[in-house]
C-alpha cells in the first residue's frame, strides 16, 4: 500500500516523562506506516529546553507561525524538586505559557465521548467545551519573596514619566507577592474566538470570572467581551439562535454541575486549566479531552490537554509494565494532521485522520482499553492492554 504523502510539514514538538514514550510508539505503529510524514522536528524535553537556555522553546512556537500547524506532546513545567532532578540552570516557564504568549490566541478544550464510559455527573448528556484565554495572568507572573517588614506596590511608569502606584500590602514580617498582567488586544482576540467559534459550532457561550472582587483585572474582561458582543455579535447570535452570557465564576460552576452540556464555557487562562481538567476527568480520564490552540492569525497548535505522567515514567524506567492511556495525545496528531490537509487541499490525510479517531474510539467501544478507562467503564469485562498494547490494538482496527 503505497503512503500518504504530505505537502507541507507538520511542527513537531517533542515532550518528557511517559508522554514521550507514548509519542514514538503512536509515530511507529499508527503514522509511519500509512503516511509519508513530513515534520520539521523540536525536542522540547526538558534537558534540551535547559541546553538551549529555552530557545527551542520560542523556536518551535516561530516554526507554527512559518508552518500554520503544530503538534505538541506533553512537557514538563520545572519546580523545585525539578531543578535538582534535571539539574537545570534555572526554573524555566511553562513551555506552553511561552508558545501561547508568542501565537496568541484561544486553547478550546472538549471531552471525547464514547460509548461505555458515561461521565460522572449523571445529567451531563452533551460535551462541554472550556475556551481557555492563552495569554498572561498567572503563567507570565513576576513573583518575589518577601525577607520581612516592608512594603509592596505596583507600579506603572508611563514613556511620558507619569506615575500610578497600588499598595499590595505592608508586610509585618516575611511572605511572597505575585504580580499578573494582561493586554487588551490579547482579551480582543480571545473574544472574537470565543465569539467566532460558537458561532462556528451553533452553541451557546458562557464567560465568567470574578469581577466583584477583581474589579479592575477581571472586570476588564468583562467589559470587552460585553462591547464586542454588542457591536460585532449580538445580531448574529441572535441570528443562530444561541446566546451569550456572563457570570461570575462560582456561579458558573454550580450551573454546570446542574446543566446537560452542549455549550461553550469561557475562561480566563488559569481558570481554564484547572476546569478543563475538571471536566475531562468527569468525563472519563484526563486523557480523553481534545486540546487545540488557535491564534487569531490562523495558526493552530495540537496537544493533549494533561501532564506528562509522571508516575507511570518512573515505573517504565524500572521495567515495570505501564497502562497509560494514549488516547488524547493520538488525538492531538489526528487534529494536526485533518488541519494540515484542510490547508493543504489534501483530503487523503483528512480521511486519514477521521479513521484512525474512529478506530481509536471503537477499540475502546469493543472493550480493549487502557487501566483507566477499565476502573470506570460500563462495558462487561473489559480487557485491560498495557500501554504498547492499546496503541497496537488500535492500528489492528485501523488496518480493518
Amino acid at each position: 500500500m503505497s503512503k500518504i504523502q504530505m505537502t507541507t510539514p507538520l511542527v513537531e514538538m517533542d515532550g518528557d516523562e511517559m508522554t514521550r514514550i507514548l509519542w514514538k510508539m503512536i509515530k511507529d505503529d499508527l503514522l509511519l506506516p500509512f503516511i509519508d510524514l513530513k515534520t520539521e522536528y523540536y525536542d522540547l524535553g526538558l534537558e534540551k529546553r535547559n541546553e538551549t537556555d529555552d530557545q527551542i522553546t520560542i523556536d518551535s512556537a516561530e516554526a507554527t507561525k512559518k508552518y500554520g500547524v503544530a503538534v505538541k506532546c506533553a512537557t514538563i513545567t520545572p519546580n523545585a524538586a525539578r531543578m535538582t532532578e534535571y539539574d537545570l540552570k534555572e526554573m524555566w516557564k511553562s513551555p506552553n505559557g511561552t508558545i501561547r504568549a508568542i501565537l496568541d490566541g484561544t486553547v478550546f478544550r472538549a471531552p471525547i465521548v464514547v460509548k461505555g464510559i458515561e461521565p460522572v455527573v449523571k445529567n451531563w448528556k452533551k460535551p462541554i467545551t472550556i475556551a481557555r484565554h492563552a495569554y498572561g495572568d498567572v503563567y507570565k507572573n513576576a513573583e518575589i519573596k518577601v525577607p520581612g517588614p516592608g512594603k509592596v506596590e505596583l507600579v506603572y511608569t508611563g514613556e511620558d514619566g507619569t506615575e500610578i502606584k497600588e499598595l499590595v500590602h505592608n508586610y509585618t514580617g516575611a511572605g511572597v507577592a505575585q504580580g499578573m498582567h494582561n493586554l487588551d488586544n490579547s482579551i480582543e482576540s480571545f473574544a472574537r474566538s470565543c465569539f467566532n467559534y460558537a458561532l462556528d459550532i451553533r452553541q451557546d457561550l458562557w464567560f465568567a470570572t470574578k469581577d466583584t472582587i477583581s474589579k479592575k483585572y477581571d472586570h476588564t474582561f468583562k467589559d470587552i467581551f460585553q462591547d464586542i458582543f454588542d457591536a460585532e455579535y449580538k445580531e448574529k447570535f441572535e441570528a443562530a439562535g444561541i446566546v451569550y452570557f456572563y457570570t461570575l465564576i462560582d456561579d458558573a460552576v454550580a450551573r454546570v454541575m446542574k446543566s446537560e452540556g452542549g455549550y461553550i464555557w469561557a475562561c480566563k487562562n488559569y481558570d481554564g486549566d484547572v476546569m478543563s481538567d475538571m471536566i475531562s476527568s468527569a468525563f472519563g480520564s484526563l486523557a480523553m479531552m481534545t486540546s487545540v490552540l488557535v491564534s487569531p492569525q490562523g495558526f493552530y497548535e495540537y496537544e493533549a490537554a494533561h501532564g506528562t505522567v509522571q508516575r507511570h515514567y518512573y515505573k517504565h524506567l524500572k521495567g515495570e509494565e505501564t497502562s497509560t492511556n494514549s488516547v488524547a495525545t493520538i488525538f492531538a496528531w489526528t487534529g494536526a494532521l485533518r488541519k494540515r490537509g484542510e490547508l493543504d487541499g489534501n483530503k487523503e490525510l483528512m480521511e486519514f485522520a477521521d479513521k484512525l479517531e474512529k478506530a481509536t474510539i471503537q477499540t475502546i467501544e469493543e472493550g480493549k482499553m487502557t487501566k483507566d478507562l477499565a476502573l470506570i467503564t460500563s462495558i462487561e469485562n473489559p480487557t485491560v492492554l498495557n500501554s504498547e498494547g492499546f496503541i497496537k490494538a488500535i492500528a489492528e482496527t485501523l488496518c480493518k
